[in-house]
């Protein structure tokens, strides 16, 4: 008698910058079928979601973007931060129930798909600004989701214990480098390519987290 091998098929939640690109590959690596979840919501670095296209078509990953029209709140981007400013408190560019609505949206698509899983690249660790990529977050949600739908997915996060520059080493192990991947809040638009500020924390995290791992002094964002 033949046995058929099972697959496990998971969400994704995948906006197109490191975090969530490294866990779309993990996925994929660790024997799953991804399929990749966008949320367009008006995010004023919306160019991630071409580059999050770019990969699926890289690595042979199938790609949904939901449509969300929301009037978000105008957020002044900052720059110039130290790493030790992002240490502390909230960061400014946290909107308030984001995760919770992205995650709803997967765990959604998940049933209407089949898929036992979600995956989110949130972490938490150095610079923890975003009260809702911690793991308390995380189980909480799981719980809420368990008394509201029969069967809920699984959710995944396997980068919420690892820093950036943990999470870049992944990255480099996974075959990206560091323009493959879109992290700018506030990119120069005027060009016919989007060019990163390399001003706004998301810059500062990234290339911080790709010297770390190269153990060099400078990097060029060269997107």
């Amino acid at each position: 008698m033949s046995t058929v091998k099972q697959t496990t098929t998971c969400i994704v939640l995948h906006s197109g910058g490191l975090d969530s690109t490294v866990c779309l590959l993990l996925a994929q690596k660790n024997g799953r079928v991804p399929k990749s979840l966008g949320i367009a919501y008006g995010q004023r670095h919306d160019i991630e979601i071409v580059y999050a296209a770019e990969q699926c078509l890289r690595f042979g990953i199938e790609r949904r973007v939901i449509d969300v029209n929301w009037h978000q709140p105008n957020i002044d981007i900052p720059k110039d931060r130290t790493l030790g400013d992002m240490k502390t408190g909230i960061a400014p560019t946290f909107v308030p129930g984001r995760n919770a609505i992205f995650l709803a949206l997967a765990c959604a698509e998940a049933a209407g798909t089949g898929a036992s899983e979600v995956w989110l690249g949130v972490n938490a660790i150095d610079y923890s600004g975003y009260p809702d990529c911690r793991e308390s977050f995380l189980t909480a949600f799981s719980s809420m989701w368990a008394e509201a739908v029969p069967n809920p997915p699984r959710i995944i996060s396997p980068l919420v214990n690892m820093t950036k520059p943990q999470i870049a080493a992944m990255a480099r192990s996974l075959n990206l480098k560091p323009g493959d991947t879109w992290s700018c809040y506030s990119p120069d638009l005027s060009s016919a390519k989007p060019v990163p500020c390399e001003r706004c924390d998301a810059c500062h995290l990234h290339k911080h987290a790709w010297q770390e791992v190269d153990s060099a002094s400078a990097i060029t964002l060269s997107f």
